[in-house]
């Protein structure tokens, strides 16, 4: 395939992606456990990220809305699983998953994150894809490592999706990509492509789109 044909396929999916997202999204349902799962009817894109990681905002800059995922100052605060229907009709699902790395969360809710996600992770045959995100200001950290492990044993493939890359300097950004990097080509399930993105300066969200968009019809 010549560049200008790859081009050519790389811009008619953006403008599919455009089109998608900018139609019907809705939230579906919650699940604290597998029995409420959705039926597997549709593919799944699925985001997990540390708490605070800026998930929230990146879902709804994603689909473009102001408050189709909650966003919460609070820690570990969302305990279940989240889905959204995206197109009329529904086409694809995205998964908003628990945040991780809630230190000060109690050991039981630590231990029922670890099965839920475990479970949904390794029986869900409809989940396409998982996003990683991995603040920028910090690079990965050992639970982001951590989440990367156990998506490695669940044998789901993720990409790794760098957020908030407009609270940092040009130069520590590619700093921070490039150690990602290097950290994901030691992980079998990570995508070798790193995403970098700002929700709140709409940066990258358009490749993003297209991503989750060619990742739904894998």
């Amino acid at each position: 395939m010549s560049s200008e044909e790859e081009e050519l396929i790389q811009k008619e999916l953006a403008a599919r992606a455009s089109r998608l997202f900018s139609g019907r999204v809705e939230f579906l349902r919650s699940a604290p456990a597998l029995q409420f799962l959705p039926d597997p009817d549709v593919p799944e894109i699925a985001f997990a990220g540390r708490s605070n990681v800026g998930k929230s905002s990146l879902l709804n800059a994603l689909t473009g809305r102001r408050a189709i995922a909650r966003a919460s100052v609070t820690p570990g605060r969302t305990q279940e699983l989240n889905f959204f229907d995206v197109g009329e009709p529904t086409v694809m699902r995205l998964v908003d998953m628990p945040g991780y790395g809630f230190a000060k969360a109690p050991l039981k809710v630590v231990e029922n994150w670890k099965r839920l996600v475990r479970d949904f992770l390794r029986g869900r045959h409809v989940l396409k894809r998982t996003l990683l995100l991995v603040d920028s200001r910090h690079g990965v950290k050992p639970v982001d490592a951590e989440m990367m492990k156990m998506l490695d044993e669940a044998a789901v493939g993720y990409r790794v999706v760098l957020t908030k890359a407009d609270k940092i300097k040009a130069s520590d950004l590619a700093a921070v990509r490039a150690a990602t990097e290097a950290e994901a080509r030691k992980h079998p399930a990570a995508y070798p492509e790193i995403l970098v993105t700002s929700s709140e300066m709409k940066m990258g969200i358009d490749e993003l789109r297209a991503a989750v968009l060619a990742d739904s019809e894998i």
